[in-house]
């Protein structure tokens, strides 16, 4: 009875082991990114954004193209470089900053706004010479107008962090 005890329990940690064995091969394999940057792609150029909003933030592409370059060097998918000797090039324009109402409490008094960050990009190979993609980006952060003038900014920085990483996310997935 004893064999049979130790033959069931050795049983039921090799089943165990090869279950562990197998999620950590096939999450080995797979990537939650779409796809990843050809090998002739080994470096890009990320040169400062235009900034077309009309908005009257005077510091806002310089923060956008920072927060971008950081988020390239933080993926190490392809390296920054100058754009003279750069494989690919993203450029981009901020379109537009919009703020609006988000949350209206009773009294119609707005207790949260919503403000938009759009940005049209264009990424091209220099090496092949032709352009991968043109797409137009957007997200936002919210805000308490109530609270501290400051807040808009944090809710900017909040949509310039998600842009770049959905910026980030298309340029290594679009293969």
């Amino acid at each position: 009875k004893g064999a049979s005890t130790r033959l069931k329990t050795y049983n039921s940690l090799l089943v165990v082991v090869v279950f562990f064995c197998l999620v950590l091969a096939i999450e080995g394999c797979y990537s939650f990114r779409g796809g990843s940057v050809p090998l002739h792609l080994k470096t890009i150029a990320i040169p400062l954004f235009d900034d077309q909003s009309g908005s009257a933030e005077p510091t806002v592409r310089e923060r956008f193209t920072i927060k971008l370059i950081e988020r390239f060097r933080q993926d190490n998918s392809l390296t920054i470089a100058e754009q003279s000797v750069a494989h690919a090039l993203l450029e981009g324009v901020l379109t537009g900053i919009h703020d609006e109402p988000y949350l209206v409490s009773p009294g119609e008094t707005v207790s949260r706004r919503k403000v938009s960050v759009t940005v049209r990009v264009t990424y091209r190979d220099m090496t092949l010479k032709k352009q991968i993609w043109e797409k137009t980006f957007s997200n936002y952060g919210i805000y308490d107008p109530n609270v501290d003038p400051k807040q808009r900014d944090v809710a900017i920085t909040a949509a310039i962090e998600k842009l770049t990483e959905d910026i980030l996310n298309e340029v290594v997935a679009s293969w």
